[in-house]
Order: C-alpha cells, then structure tokens, then sequence
C-alpha cells in the first residue's frame, strides 16, 4: 500500500481548487460561520471558568510529549493489562491489516452487519468500505455520522462531522434515506431538531436491539489499568458499548496514557474544548470483559498507520499530541471559509493540514501545510499546546525540498528566491535595484497606483492597489537628511 492510499479522499481535488469550489458555496460558509461561532462562544465561557485552565494546558502537553518518548513501553504494558483483564489486542501497521483483522473478526461470529460508535480512526483507514467489499453492513449510530452516511456524504469536521449541512438538508435526507437502511422517516417530518433527532432515535433502536457486533474508537487508553475510554454527547456509543456481545476497538497508538489518573486532566480538557460542555454526558469506561455484564468478546486494534515515521520527526511528533477536540478548526479563519471537504483527508482544518501529511507522506499532501495564514489561533486554542504554526512551517519546508527533488530544473519560485537572495545579500546590487523599481514604477504608475503587472505578478497585482515604490529609498533619504546633517554639524564643532 502507498503511502496515500493510508488515509482515504486524500487529494481528491487538491486543496487549492477544492477550496475555491467552497468559497463560492454561500450555503456552505454560513453554515459554518454560524455552527463554529457557536461552539467557539460556548468553548471561551466554560474555559473561563477555570482559574487554572493553563495550568491544565501545561500538564496534559507534558504527559503526552512524555508518553510519546516512551510510546513502545507503554504500548507493551497496555497489551499486557488489556489481555490480563480478558481482552484481546492485535497490532495494525497499516490501514490494510487495520481492516483485514476487523473483517476476520466480523466474519468469525457469522454476523453481516455491525453497529459504529463515532470513531475517526475506523474513518481514516476506510474501514466501512472495507466490510462493505467483504459484504458487511455498518450502521453508523452517531447522529452527525448518521446524517453523512445516509446522504452519501463525508465528515467535514472532527467532532460535528455534518457541521456543512442545515436542518431542512437534513430533514430531506432522512426522508429520501432512511427507508433504504431500515426503518423509514415519520411521515410529515419537519426540520425541527427534535423532530429530528426523534426520527434518528427510531430508526436506530431496532439496530441496537439487533446488533451483535459493535465497532469503536478510543479517545484514550490507560496502559496501567488496560482500561479504554470513550467519550460522546448522544448515548448511541453507550449503546453499542454495551448491548453487543462482541466489541472490537480501533484505537491509534497514540492514545495511549501511562496511568489511570493521567484521564482526570483530559477529561477536564477535552469536554470544554470540543462542544463547550464541562463534562461529557456520557464517559464511557472499560477493562477487558465482565462475565455477564456487556460484551464478552473484546478486541483492541492498536493502529500505527504512519505514526511511528511521525513520531521520528522531533518537530512534527507533536501533532500525535491532539486529542480530536477540533478547538482548532472551530478558530480556524481558513476552515470556516472553506470547510472541511477541502482538505481532502477525515482530519480537516489546522490538526489536519500538519497530521494527514506527516501519515501519508508529504509528498502525497503538499498543499495542506499551505492551507493556512499561520494566525496562531489554533495553538492559543489547543489544550495539549501543539505549536501547530510551528509544524506548518516546518512541513512547508519539507514539501519544498521535496518537489525540489523531484524536478529536472529549478520552478520560477526557486530562481526568483535566489535572484532575491543575491540581491538582498549586497547593500549596492539593493541600492540599484531599488532605483530600477522606482524609475519603472513611476512609468506605469497611474494616480500613485501600480495596475495589473505582467507575467507571473499578475495573479497578485490583479487583485490588489499595489502602491508605486516612493521616488527616494529610505536608505537615499537617510543618507541625504542625516548623514549629510551630521557633517554640518561636525563643520559648525570644528
């Protein structure tokens, strides 16, 4: 399997076009204007509330960058509590075997159909697709995922997957979709949220009911205890938690905590930065299998999938901080733009723009770490403190010297950079420069302004009043007001 082929969507278009489709959608950026700035009001109250937020900020950043230091020993001691408490653990190198142990799973309990909790990890190996080749069924059951599996669609954010969809697009869906994956819509729904979410409710409970497979995430896992954590706003991941006789996990490595108690500080964190809640209204927890209370066949599938070549870059690793609260696409001025289909990849916005090209290889995402204006909003925001600015200039880099590889002869940004470069490096060859550019300026200027350039300046200057470059230099102007001051005066001493 390539290295693009580990995340699914990837690329398909690149960002740039793609983003030029959304901006033109004015549904689409209302929808998104008025769903984040919700969530990011309800986020800066409750945070608020906390005289110690930073303080909690600062822990959780030091417990994952010293979980990721020592990732393999606390991988290896979370298979070993995991199977001491009953359940079994299989490890996962790429998406390919991701999937292929989850449909030797299914298949083994001669079941052709399953129930999901929200999981962006079964999402970003293409899991669904995967059973569906093998002739099994899966049934999202969180309502966002819900709404995007029955238009077809895909997750366009991490925490509110149909945040791009309004309520009478959902009310069309559930009537158009819902009879053709089981129970059909009430008849005369309307778009009201209640409504809705009641429509939602009847139709899964007979899959609840039903189901004897259930497939998960993890939002973390305590390697001391062998205890798994999932955390949710609905109860649907309650349900399919609980009622399947068999539950199988797909978690990525760095999920990982070393200690029970380590979950305290995230689960302050992680509630107030995704949905503006100070607890989730279900936290669900788990350590193997109970006889006779829950599922009795538990299986956890630790994914690697391009995080361990992460986890070598001592700059990039950080990104395997995030903990999926999508804080930094709710402050994101590029996401709410353009939304996230754009970013080509299940993890959009700023996490996605550093994390997807560092899992697939930057050469197969080279545009993402460009889809940003380096605000830094997103870092103010991250309660785990990723510098995500800081990965983004750093992967800049690399995809540069990557396509700079890979070509014959230099691009026309690698020639002007050099010409720029020898210029800047002379104090005369400036001055002289800086002398062309006024002349020629004043000869095209027109009322102060400089219209459309030629050639390649021309996407720039087409859309912008470029102003004339002044008639003096400051370096002329100081030389002819201060240095010509100052021997005056050094006249008039002597």
């Amino acid at each position: 399997m390539s290295g693009a082929d580990n995340v699914v969507w990837l690329g398909t278009p690149p960002f740039p076009e793609a983003a030029r489709t959304a901006l033109a959608d004015t549904r689409l950026r209302a929808n998104l204007r008025r769903a984040t700035g919700t969530i990011r009001d309800r986020r800066l109250a409750v945070t608020d509330e906390l005289d110690d937020w930073e303080d909690l900020r600062d822990t959780a950043a030091a417990v994952k960058r010293r979980t990721l230091r020592h990732l393999d020993r606390h991988l290896l001691r979370l298979e070993e509590t995991v199977t001491a408490a009953g359940g079994t653990v299989h490890w996962a190198p790429d998406a390919a075997e991701a999937n292929a142990i989850v449909t030797r799973l299914v298949q083994a309990t001669g079941e052709s159909e399953i129930v999901k909790v929200k999981s962006m990890a079964t999402q970003e190996i293409g899991l669904n697709e995967a059973l569906a080749e093998a002739g099994i069924r899966a049934y999202e059951t969180d309502l966002a995922e819900l709404i995007v599996q029955l238009g077809g669609d895909r997750p366009s954010h991490i925490l509110v997957p149909a945040i791009h969809r309004g309520r009478s697009e959902i009310r069309e869906i559930f009537r158009r979709q819902m009879g053709t994956w089981g129970r059909p819509a009430p008849e005369g729904l309307t778009d009201d949220p209640r409504d809705l979410a009641e429509a939602a409710r009847l139709h899964l409970r007979e899959k609840f009911l039903r189901a004897k497979v259930a497939v998960s995430g993890a939002n973390f896992a305590a390697a001391e205890t062998g205890t798994v954590v999932v955390v949710e706003s609905e109860g649907n991941g309650r349900m399919c938690l609980a009622l399947p006789e068999t539950l199988i996990t797909v978690m990525g490595i760095e999920k990982v905590l070393p200690s029970f108690a380590d979950l305290d500080v995230f689960l302050r964190l992680l509630p107030r930065s995704s949905t503006g809640e100070r607890m989730n209204p279900y936290t669900s927890l788990w350590t193997g299998v109970t006889e006779g209370d829950g599922p009795q066949n538990f299986h956890l599938v630790l994914l690697d999938n391009g995080r361990t070549a992460t986890l070598a870059d001592e700059v990039g690793r950080q990104a395997l901080s995030c903990i999926r609260c999508s804080a930094c696409l709710n402050v994101c001025p590029v996401y709410e733009r353009t939304g996230g289909h754009a970013y080509g990849s299940v993890y959009p916005g700023p996490i996605g723009a550093v994390l997807t090209p560092q899992l697939v290889g930057v050469q197969n995402a080279a545009s993402l770490p460009f889809a940003s204006t380096l605000c830094g909003a997103c870092y103010d925001a991250c309660p785990v403190k990723i510098d995500i600015p800081e990965v983004l200039v750093h992967l800049r880099a690399k995809a540069v010297e990557a396509e700079r590889r890979d070509r014959l002869l230099p691009t026309p940004e690698a020639l002007a950079m050099k010409a720029a470069g020898a210029v800047l490096s002379s104090p005369r060859r400036l001055a002289a420069v800086q002398r062309l550019a006024a002349l020629a300026a004043r000869l095209v200027a027109r009322d102060g302004r400089i219209g459309v350039l030629p050639g390649p300046f021309a996407r720039w200057s087409g859309t912008r009043d470029t102003p004339a470059p002044a008639r003096e230099s400051l370096r002329a102007w100081w030389r002819r007001t201060r240095e010509a001051g100052r021997t005056t005066t050094e006249g008039k001493g002597r």
